[in-house]
């Protein structure tokens, strides 16, 4: 009886676990472009870096984790962000600067934090959270408890000293982390020098004795697959891994940019454009029979509804109060 019900079941959870992620990806998606229009609107203010075409890195990733599990993250976070719970409302909310926001409208597009979700915030300084992972994953195997810290950070921020620091010491530690470079080919406006410069790491990882692993970020179920086999070395072992994700930004680096940035061809943003990581998972899916037009366009409908909620809640919010500048103000 096992035998005969395990397939159905397994396709089951499958389907399941494919339209989660194509709802994720639709969300992050619709989200974005919102932001992008909120901020030509002048109702975003300092910095926002979008992640229109990196959906799949997030959306997979989230998927392979359980909700006690820790996420750290660079600026370019709205994206897992919202794959990992936090609502619309709150996340944009907090783009807005407002208090409702999840870091109370003092964090803005790049310091979104949320504690109750373990999403241990998004970080403005290149490199800089990755000894902050390191140092999740010490607590976790400190305690005795059996979660992951996954830490995204860009291609960018393999020339800076803490990453390497941090891989030797979550190395020597035995940590339970997973550092999970989004190589979206262009870290800080800085073209394909960087691209080699990362695969070199990841081909060497073993000197720091780290699993090493090259992805395709834009094929979501590949992404999601690669995912579950670094949370289970961690578990189990403890063992770090580094995961080098080939992924690619439709946008420029940040709203400050032009749209494809003066260092890509247009012709170039509209071949990988191809590629697109929600696409692929839609027409795999259509492929199948597990969902058909209909019901891709009743999910996009759905996400729709919930970012235009999240937008109208933003701009309804109250501002922060003044004195809400000193709150967490050391006293002397």
């Amino acid at each position: 009886m096992t035998t005969v019900t395990a397939a159905p079941e397994k396709s089951q959870a499958d389907t399941a676990l494919h339209r989660r992620m194509l709802r994720d990806m639709l969300l992050i998606r619709r989200f974005e472009e919102k932001a992008a229009e909120a901020y030509a609107l002048g109702k975003i203010g300092g910095f926002c870096h979008l992640y229109i075409g990196q959906e799949a890195v997030a959306a997979g990733v989230s998927a392979a984790l359980n909700p006690t599990d820790y996420v750290i993250c660079s600026y370019r976070e709205h994206g897992q962000a919202l794959v990992r719970g936090i609502p619309a409302r709150a996340v944009m909310a907090e783009l807005y600067g407002k208090a409702t926001g999840c870091s109370g409208g003092k964090g803005g597009s790049m310091h979104i934090f949320d504690v109750a979700k373990r999403f241990m915030g998004g970080h403005g300084i290149v490199g800089a959270h990755l000894p902050l992972a390191a140092g999740l994953a010490f607590a976790i195997k400190y305690r005795g408890g059996d979660e992951v810290c996954v830490c995204f950070f860009g291609e960018a921020a393999v020339n800076i000293g803490a990453f390497h620091e941090a891989l030797n010491m979550a190395s020597v530690w035995k940590l339970p982390v997973i550092f999970l470079c989004e190589n979206n080919r262009y870290g800080m406006g800085t073209a394909f020098e960087r691209v080699a410069a990362v695969t070199d790491v990841v081909e060497h990882a073993c000197s720091y004795d780290v699993a090493g692993e090259v992805v395709d970020g834009m094929d979501v179920l590949e992404m999601h697959q690669a995912a579950q086999r670094a949370i289970r070395r961690a578990r189990s072992s403890g063992h770090p891994t580094l995961l080098e994700v080939r992924t690619y930004r439709f946008m420029g680096h940040s709203m400050s940019d032009p749209l494809h940035g003066v260092y890509r061809t247009k012709d170039e943003v509209e071949e990988q454009k191809k590629r697109d990581p929600i696409l692929q998972l839609s027409h795999r899916m259509q492929d199948a029979g597990t969902i058909d037009q209909a019901g891709v366009d009743a999910l996009a409908a759905e996400v729709h509804a919930e970012v235009e909620d999240a937008v109208k809640f933003a701009d309804d919010s109250p501002d922060p109060e003044p004195d809400e500048l000193l709150r967490h103000v050391l006293a002397d």
